[in-house]
């Protein structure tokens, strides 16, 4: 009996485990499949995979300035405008400004160099003397310099310099310039040239301004100052022993027309290089526009920055217009009145 009883008792739990095992099966035959479920991929809106645009490259340029001057002010400015015009956001610009000391040009200039500037742009002829000197691979572009071939000890200078040099010129034909002193003083037997002779492009302008005017008859004389300490001397020197006084294109003499004008205002007629100095204590002057020649130089370094262009095969470019001025104080001290065809000098 109990032998039945125990037969019918794992008869029963065979039963429970069969009925157990069917019914786990049956459950994971009915779980979702994953990949089934998962939303078709053409139900979805579909996702564009944009590429980001690369960066625009950016550029370190150093400028550096010989001193503070409004012609300089205004060729560096021009200069600044023109590269944010043409490579907006891309310049980082460190302008720096030797206040009119020669060898701090070199040790801004080296500057440049240990940074590893990609262009430095030298404002005047000792900045450019400096940037030449202390590299050969990083384009240096001058600016308000007269004559790159005296600048740089060139030889037969034909116009392009052939090596990481280049840039734009502050001259204004230096014949017009004695035709201007002709045109005003007709009459007049002696120029005296007054310059520093510490500028060799000074020097240039003089000598050549020389030769138009003692072919028109004149007797000339140079009058030469080594800096600011002798030219107070030198200057009055000049206007005793001359009717006429011509002040070429000069950072010095840029830089202290106050003495110039102390002593010759109303005694005797200055004719100037450039717009600044004959402001400064000048009659009339056949005038550039700085900032024009800033820009253009500013164009220069764009185009050798972003298009790869190079500097060694670009020629030097000159300013595109002359434009005659006078200056009215000066102008009223000495009773004279100006030809129709020149602009007054605003003078603040």
């Amino acid at each position: 009996m109990k032998n039945k009883k125990l037969l019918a008792l794992v008869l029963a739990g065979a039963m429970s485990l069969s009925l157990a095992a069917c019914g786990g099966g049956a459950a994971e035959s009915k779980a979702p499949d994953p990949v089934e479920s998962a939303p078709a991929v053409e139900s979805q809106a579909p996702v564009e995979s944009q590429a980001a645009e690369p960066a625009a490259e950016t550029y370190k340029v150093g400028i550096c300035q010989l001193a503070p001057h409004p012609a300089l002010d205004a060729a560096t400015q021009g200069f600044i405008d023109a590269l944010n015009e043409k490579l907006p956001g891309q310049v980082e610009i460190d302008n720096q400004n030797a206040a009119g000391d020669t060898p701090t040009c070199s040790t801004i200039v080296n500057g440049f160099v240990s940074n590893n500037v990609d262009l430095i742009m030298a404002n005047a002829t000792a900045p450019l003397q400096a940037a030449a000197s202390a590299t050969d691979t990083i384009p240096v572009l001058g600016t308000s310099i007269t004559e790159y071939g005296v600048a740089l000890s060139i030889d037969n200078f034909s116009g392009t310099v052939g090596t990481n040099v280049s840039g734009t010129s502050d001259l204004a034909p230096l014949d017009q310039q004695a035709e201007m002193i002709k045109e005003w003083y007709p009459d007049a037997k002696t120029v005296g040239l007054l310059y520093c002779s510490a500028e060799p492009n000074s020097q240039y302008q003089v000598d050549n301004v020389q030769k138009y005017l003692e072919d028109m008859g004149y007797e000339c004389k140079q009058y030469a100052f080594s800096d600011t300490n002798d030219m107070a001397s030198v200057t009055q020197n000049a206007v005793d022993n001359s009717d006429v006084i011509y002040v070429p294109t000069d950072n010095t003499a840029a830089n202290n027309t106050g003495i110039i004008d102390n002593i010759c205002r109303g005694v005797k007629p200055v004719f100037a290089g450039e717009e600044g100095i004959c402001g400064g204590c000048g009659v009339a002057t056949l005038s550039i526009s700085y900032y024009d020649i800033g820009y253009k130089t500013g164009e220069m370094a764009a185009d050798i920055l972003a298009n790869g262009a190079d500097i060694s095969t670009m020629p030097i470019e000159y300013a595109p217009q002359f434009t005659k001025k006078y200056n009215p104080a000066t102008c009223e001290a000495l009773g004279l009145t100006a030809p129709a065809d020149y602009e007054a000098i605003v003078t603040e």
